[in-house]
Parts: C-alpha cells; sequence; structure tokens
C-alpha cells in the first residue's frame, strides 16, 4: 500500500522569517523525512501574483525560495519539488471548479476580508459597515477572492491526501473539500477528500511591536531565517520586552517576553514551561543574550549552505525544472480522467 499524498507550497514573496520556517518549512523537511509520505512541494508563485509583484523581484524570489527549501532539507530525491506556474492542468482545474464556486463564498472567506480590510486601522474595521466593505471590494483585484479556488485546484489535481496547514489555513482547507465533495457528487467518485495536517505551530509576533504579527512588511521587528549573526543579535537585543524581569509566559500582561519564549521553545525543541525554569533566575539581558546564541547557531548551516546554492543559480533552476517535470506528468494523468468525467472529451 502506497504512502498518502502530502502537498504544500510556500508563496516567492521575499525573504523568509522565523514565522514562515517553523509554520512551514520546518514542517515540510519533517515531514519528509519521516518516510510516511509521498511529498509534493511546490514554489506557490502564481499565488504570489496577487500581491502584483515587479516581475525581476519576483523571479528572483523564485529562485531564492528554491534555495531555501534546499539548505533547509528539503530533498529532490525524496520529494517531488516543482514550480506551479509551470503545471498547466492546476489552471485548467481551477477554471473547471469555479463554476461550482458562488461568488459570495469566496468574499466571506476570512482571508480575503483579512486582505481587504489590512490597510484600515483596527477600529475603522470593527466599524466598518456592509456598505463601505462592497465598496472596498470593487476596487479590490479579483486574485484574492479567487485565491481559494486556485488552492483547491493545487491539491486536487494531484490527488492531495492531507495538506499540512495552520489554523489560519483551516477554512480554505475546509473549501477545497466542499469543492471535492459537490464535484464527486455531480460527476462521480474523481477526489478524494484532502485533511489537514496541523501543524504546533507558535504565532510569532514581531519584536518591535508585540501586538502585530511577525510580517515582511515590518522588516526591523523581523527575524528572517537568513540574517547574519550581528542583525539576529541586533534585533534581538532591541526586541521590545515588558515591565518587570520574570522570564514568564504571559501573553495578556507580558507579551514581549512570551513572543521571545515562543521562539526560543520553537527552535530548541523544550516546552515553555522547561524554558522558565531555566531562566528562572536570569534577567531580560541574559535571556535576550541567550536567544540570539540560540537563532543564530541554528541556522548557521543554513546560512551557509544558501549562500553555496544562490552561486549556483542554474542549479536550483534544474531542481524545479526537474521537479515540475514529474510533477506536470501527474497532473496531466489527473486532468484527463476529470475532463472525460465532466463531458469534455469526444
Amino acid at each position: 500500500m502506497k504512502n498518502p499524498i502530502l502537498i504544500s507550497g510556500i508563496q516567492p514573496t521575499g525573504r523568509l522569517h522565523l514565522g514562515n520556517y517553523l509554520g512551514a518549512l520546518k514542517n515540510f523537511v519533517d515531514l519528509q523525512n519521516s518516510g510516511k509520505y509521498q511529498c509534493r512541494f511546490f514554489v506557490a508563485d502564481l499565488h504570489a501574483l496577487t500581491e502584483n509583484p515587479n516581475a525581476k523581484d519576483l523571479n528572483k524570489n523564485i529562485v531564492s525560495l528554491a534555495a531555501d527549501f534546499l539548505a533547509a532539507g528539503l530533498d529532490p530525491k525524496k520529494s517531488i519539488i516543482f514550480q506551479q506556474s509551470q503545471i498547466g492542468p492546476v489552471q485548467e482545474l481551477k477554471w473547471i471548479l469555479s463554476p461550482l464556486t458562488p461568488t459570495s463564498e469566496l468574499i466571506r472567506m476570512t482571508a480575503f476580508k483579512e486582505k481587504v480590510l489590512q490597510a484600515l486601522k483596527p477600529e475603522e474595521r470593527e466599524k466598518i459597515t456592509k456598505e463601505k466593505f462592497e465598496k472596498i471590494v470593487e476596487g479590490t483585484n479579483f486574485g484574492l477572492a479567487e485565491y481559494p479556488i486556485l488552492m483547491a485546484a493545487d491539491i486536487m489535481v494531484f490527488d492531495g491526501q492531507l495538506v499540512p496547514v495552520g489554523n489560519d489555513q483551516l477554512q480554505h482547507l475546509e473549501f477545497a473539500r466542499t469543492l471535492v465533495r459537490k464535484f464527486n457528487n455531480k460527476f462521480g467518485q474523481t477526489f478524494i477528500e484532502p485533511k489537514a495536517l496541523l501543524t504546533a505551530t507558535p504565532r510569532l509576533m514581531s519584536l518591535d511591536d508585540p501586538s502585530k504579527k511577525m510580517s515582511k512588511s515590518r522588516p526591523a521587528g523581523c527575524l528572517f531565517i537568513d540574517d547574519s549573526p550581528e542583525e539576529i543579535e541586533r534585533k534581538i537585543k532591541t526586541a521590545v520586552t515588558d515591565s518587570g524581569s520574570e522570564i514568564k509566559y504571559d501573553e495578556k500582561e507580558k507579551p514581549g517576553i512570551s513572543n521571545l519564549l515562543s521562539i526560543m521553545a520553537g527552535l530548541s525543541g523544550k516546552p515553555i514551561a522547561t524554558l522558565e525554569k531555566e531562566f528562572a533566575n536570569a534577567n531580560y539581558g541574559k535571556f535576550k543574550q541567550s536567544l540570539a546564541v540560540l537563532v543564530s547557531d541554528y541556522f548557521a548551516s543554513f546560512r551557509k549552505k544558501k549562500a553555496a546554492l544562490l552561486k549556483k543559480p542554474a542549479t536550483l533552476k534544474k531542481v524545479l525544472q526537474h521537479g515540475s517535470v514529474q510533477a506536470q506528468k501527474i497532473a496531466v494523468k489527473k486532468l484527463a480522467e476529470i475532463k472525460e468525467k465532466i463531458g469534455l472529451v469526444i
């Protein structure tokens, strides 16, 4: 009996930060190395188009993300590693699934609402009326709305059975499951309902403002996984902490130190309660120093490997091209089955 098919991707929208690593990439490598799955990981460059990137930046980011994948431990001999835009059947399936999708369902998606309203202040979001929301939606690029259909196509064209996701992606996965049921009910059993493989991911916050999520849009408060040791030390040293000096996890009263504890727990593998005991007699300065050393040492090998890989862009492109050929063969076969089911084959 074959291992279940596992699929997931990351958007090439710039350098990966610690939240991206703990929430996705580290988990990808662990799942691959478990030997329990048929792994398919992709550079989600079509999804990245929703950000309207500069062409040169996108091209550079695709190659850089491939380097991140390999430097972190993804192995083309163990996983199919490919470029989403090179798989034509994904786009065809997205169109086939679109008529099964009510537009109203797309604009009710939590992730869509957050993207649409991200420019507003929190107090403005709370008071927004239905009319004002609809007005803002009118000027929003449609790619943001159809994102869940593309994500469903990514999964379904490869018969994905398991999708490693965080809680923020559960709604999108449930949408994919709904499309599977709709298609199967209308055209006969064709797809497997994908299941979530939830990751125990800490919600990392910005180092300079622990009330906001760690984000590439706030580089000063963002720990990028290819930051130099000096940059890591500087960012952690200046990270916002709280009143008092106790190293204790308390999101409400001590959000700054709680965020730093989450980072240490995520990289060290130690429970937060254990870390609280270890640093019971330490002050913030000593704790930050220990954390800076941990982060720097943890990614030392990654930094070295990524730098070496980026000097060989042709090799990185070859890895993506080889994986894309493998993925294309699988997707073409599945699309042929789908087209026959819906009556397009004469």
